[in-house]
C-alpha cells in the first residue's frame, strides 16, 4: 500500500491498527487481528484493496448468488443516525458469483477473506441448497473460508433453512462437497454459518446441535433483526427489512450468549451486529466470540473504530 496512491489516510490507519495487533488462529487461519468487516458492504468483492487498507484483520465480501440479481426496489436503506442504526431491504443485490471470483483473483494483497453466500430470490427454497453448492464450488479456492447466509430477513422464506429437515439437508450436502472439494483441491476451505439474532432459546439450542453434529467449521452470530422495539417511534420504524447498529446489540449478545453456552470450546464463533464500541468489543469477547465483524458501526464511524476495538483489546 503506498501513501501516494489516494489512501494515505487509510494506511496510516491500517499501519496504527498493525500497532495494536494480536494475531489469532481460528477455523485453522490465521487471522493478524480479530476485527473483521462483515459481508454487505462490498456485495461484488469490487474494492478489497482499498478496504484492507483501512486495518481491518480480514474482509468478508457478498453475500453472493449464482446468478446476478438487482434486489428489492429502491429506496432500500435507511439511515437512523440518532439511534445509529441502518435498516436495509437490499435482498441480496449482487454481480453474481463469477464476477466476484474474477475480481478476487486479481487481488495483490488481499489478505484473509471470507465470501458469503446465498440464494437466488427466485430459486424455490425447497432447491436453495443447489444454490448454496453452486457458490460453494466456484468460491472454494478463492476464500479463506465460506460463510453460509440463511438468516438475512430479506429473501423470502431464506431464514425457514434454519430449522428442522432443511437445516439439516443443507449442512449435510455442504459437508459432503467441502469432503469432495477438500479430495479434488488439496485444500481444506472451513465452512461457517451465519445465523439470525430473532429466534427462540430453543430454536438457537436445535441450531447448534445440528452445527455440532455436522462439524461445521464456525457460527457467525448474528444477522439483522425485524425487532422494532427499540425504534418504535422512529418515522421509519415500519420499514421493511433488517435493523442493525446500536439497537441490535443486546439481542445479538443474548444469542452470542446463547450459543456459547451450547458449543463451549468446539466450534469458534464470530460476534457481529450491533458492535459500535470498544466496550461492545469486549463484550463480546467476554461472552465467547473468537473474531469480530463490523458494518453499521464502521459507516457511522469510519476506520478509527478499528483502531478503537484494537487499542480496547490491548489494554485488557
Amino acid at each position: 500500500m503506498k501513501i501516494g496512491d489516494g489512501l494515505g489516510v487509510s494506511a496510516l490507519l491500517a499501519a496504527n491498527t498493525a500497532g495494536k495487533a494480536q494475531p489469532k488462529r481460528v477455523m485453522g487461519i490465521d487471522f493478524p487481528h480479530v476485527v473483521g468487516l462483515a459481508a454487505g458492504l462490498d456485495k461484488n468483492a469490487d474494492y478489497v484493496d482499498a478496504l484492507a487498507a483501512m486495518g481491518f484483520g480480514f474482509i468478508e465480501v457478498g453475500t453472493l448468488t449464482p446468478r446476478p440479481q438487482p434486489g428489492n426496489p429502491k429506496p432500500r436503506m435507511f439511515r437512523l443516525k440518532n439511534e445509529q442504526a441502518i435498516i436495509n431491504r437490499l435482498g441480496f443485490n449482487n454481480k453474481g458469483i463469477e464476477h466476484a471470483c474474477e475480481n478476487i483473483g486479481k487481488l495483490r494483497n488481499r489478505g484473509v477473506l471470507g465470501i458469503n453466500i446465498g440464494k437466488n430470490f427466485d430459486t424455490p427454497v425447497e432447491q436453495a441448497n443447489q444454490d448454496y453448492i453452486h457458490c460453494l464450488r466456484r468460491a472454494y479456492q478463492q476464500a479463506d473460508y465460506i460463510t453460509v447466509n440463511i438468516s438475512s430477513p430479506n429473501t423470502p422464506g431464506l431464514r425457514n433453512l434454519q430449522f428442522g429437515d432443511e437445516f439439516n439437508s443443507l449442512l449435510d450436502e455442504l459437508k459432503q462437497e467441502q469432503a469432495r472439494l477438500q479430495a479434488q483441491h488439496k485444500i481444506y476451505t472451513p465452512i461457517a454459518v451465519k445465523l439470525a439474532p430473532d429466534m427462540t432459546a430453543e430454536q438457537i439450542v436445535s441450531c447448534c446441535e445440528s452445527l455440532l453434529s455436522k462439524e461445521l467449521d464456525g457460527v457467525i452470530a448474528t444477522n439483522t433483526t425485524l425487532d422494532r422495539t427499540l425504534i418504535a417511534s422512529h418515522p421509519h420504524a415500519e420499514e421493511a427489512g433488517g435493523l442493525s447498529g446500536a439497537p441490535l446489540s443486546e439481542k445479538s449478545l443474548e444469542v452470542l450468549r446463547c450459543i456459547k453456552a451450547e458449543v463451549g470450546e468446539r466450534m469458534p464463533i464470530i460476534g457481529v451486529g450491533g458492535i459500535m464500541s470498544a466496550d461492545h468489543a469486549q463484550q463480546r469477547l467476554a461472552a465467547g466470540a473468537d473474531l469480530l465483524q463490523i458494518y453499521t458501526g464502521f459507516i457511522y464511524q469510519g476506520p478509527p473504530l478499528i483502531e478503537q476495538i484494537l487499542a480496547g483489546i490491548a489494554e485488557t
